[in-house]
């Protein structure tokens, strides 16, 4: 864990509050501020920014970066996709939900493109848009 992250301000108190109320959802900084903005809390952009750095450091919130360079973040608490399992998302273009995927096939065209195109997909970044079931 960071050094810095041992200091715990009310501003970060409250933003980890926010995100834990939005577990399973993404968020972008803009959503954040704005969301602190109507409830007449003085939280600072800049705080904000940085705060959300400090929490992907230590584990607690993945970024994610899309096409045009926005990142969004989300709450991942201890269901960080971590560990020996790649882990993909996919992003449903109705409702904005982001699905985390284990899956074997996926792993497989990873493989493949890496053995015979030279191309490592990075996970992470990679993001597949369509409808999730309950928005088909």
């Amino acid at each position: 864990m960071a050094e810095r992250s041992k200091y715990k301000t009310r501003q970060s108190i409250l933003l980890l509050q926010y995100l834990k109320s939005r577990t399973g959802e993404h968020v972008t900084a803009g959503d954040v501020c704005a969301y602190f903005r109507q409830q007449g809390l003085p939280v600072g952009q800049s705080t904000v920014y940085r705060r959300l750095e400090t929490m992907v450091d230590e584990g607690v919130v993945k970024k994610y970066t899309g096409t045009g360079g926005s990142a969004c973040f989300e709450y991942v608490g201890e269901d960080a996709c971590e560990g020996p399992e790649l882990c993909f998302h996919c992003k449903c273009t109705g409702c904005g939900r982001l699905i985390h995927l284990h899956c074997e096939d996926l792993e497989e065209i990873q493989e493949h493109l890496l053995k015979e195109h030279g191309f490592m997909i990075d996970p992470m970044r990679t993001i597949f848009y369509g409808l999730c079931e309950d928005c088909r």
